[in-house]
């Protein structure tokens, strides 16, 4: 069982075929070419002289895309290892309250440093339309929150998300996914930082740019926060491709509006129409989501023989959605291709459950 979605090597090993043949589900990342801008930095990347390791620039670039200071921002080695540091502050500040279906890593990275956890049980049951008010949460002194939520798909509300800000003494909130979701940024706590000093948010350019070989992410917190945990980390942790692709990526703010408003068109107009699609099928219940991955259901049994057919026999993967507690071998988790792939992905759904 895979703890993360895309291992296509690993797979194409196991099936004997090259990884470019493998239409992966598995993963959730914007289905674009890159612009030509950024291709043409990663050929010029200055591979000779060490990183900045301020990286300043980049910083810059990023504080101008939400409004904030330079200071208020570390970029990363994408949000894993931004999550590594955010759990050396909650293991330190008390035990950490988990929603759950939810994200492994947040469990890993609390692991690395002996921090205590608790679950925080989301219904399993939603609907439309989104933003929705994120469920009540105490007990504990620090918050994690996924928005949206992964692996549901569910957009919590910002109205909902602030005055949680008040009950715990650290809230951890993993936006990786939200510059993906239509009208996704009215519900950031990023404006919020300025004021809270126990809010951090960690956002990703992996999934927004489909990168996720380059790893790429940053935090935004309060500059005392990141300063000790620039003096945690490794010396370098963004080499000089990653730096160079993140910086022609984010030279223009107008490029990066257009892109997300690209990205989320997409968003919108496939996730309905493959919903719809899913529906029509039998043995399964897609759930809605605001974004570019959709949660399926068993309608009874496991759906662990249709993952595998659809990996063995069509050469497609979806996740595995055993490695979310909470969740087990009913469910799976698909990511959004452009229509091609999800035709494609229709066509082998249909012949593994319509025989």
């Amino acid at each position: 069982m895979e703890a993360h979605g895309g291992n296509l090597e690993a797979t194409a090993r196991r099936l004997g075929c090259r990884p470019d043949q493998i239409l992966d589900a598995s993963a959730s990342l914007a289905p674009f070419a890159l612009p030509r801008a950024a291709r043409r930095a990663l050929r010029q990347a200055d591979l000779r002289a060490y990183p900045d390791r301020s990286h300043w620039r980049l910083r810059q670039q990023i504080a101008r895309l939400h409004q904030l200071d330079p200071e208020s921002v570390l970029p990363g080695n994408g949000a894993a290892e931004l999550f590594t540091w955010a759990a050396r502050d909650a293991a330190s500040s008390g035990v950490s309250l988990l929603p759950q279906p939810g994200f492994a890593d947040y469990q890993r990275s609390l692991q690395c440093w002996g921090g205590q956890q608790r679950s925080l049980p989301l219904p399993l049951e939603w609907s439309e339309p989104f933003p929705h008010p994120f469920p009540g949460a105490s007990g504990a002194e620090v918050l994690w929150i996924t928005n949206p939520h992964n692996p549901t798909g569910q957009l919590w509300s910002r109205e909902s998300l602030a005055p949680l800000l008040a009950r715990h003494r650290l809230v951890i909130c993993d936006e990786a996914f939200l510059p993906l979701v239509p009208g996704g940024e009215q519900q950031s706590l990023i404006p919020l930082v300025g004021q809270h000093p126990n809010l951090v948010v960690i956002r990703s350019l992996t999934k927004l740019y489909g990168i996720a070989g380059v790893r790429l992410g940053y935090a935004v917190a309060q500059p005392e926060r990141l300063q000790r945990w620039a003096q945690w980390r490794d010396p370098w942790p963004i080499n000089a491709w990653a730096g160079a692709l993140a910086n022609a990526l984010l030279s223009d703010p107008r490029d990066y509006e257009r892109w997300c408003a690209r990205v989320q068109r997409w968003v919108a107009q496939e996730g309905q129409w493959l919903q719809q699609r899913l529906r029509a099928l039998p043995g399964i219940r897609p759930y809605p989501s605001s974004v570019n991955y959709l949660l399926l259901r068993a309608d009874q049994g496991s759906l662990q023989p249709l993952r595998e057919a659809l990996e063995q026999r069509h050469r497609i993967l979806l996740r595995d959605c055993r490695s979310f507690t909470g969740l087990g071998e009913a469910w799976l988790r698909l990511g959004l291709q452009d229509r091609s792939g999800n035709r494609r992905l229709l066509r082998a759904l249909g012949a593994e459950l319509l025989q």
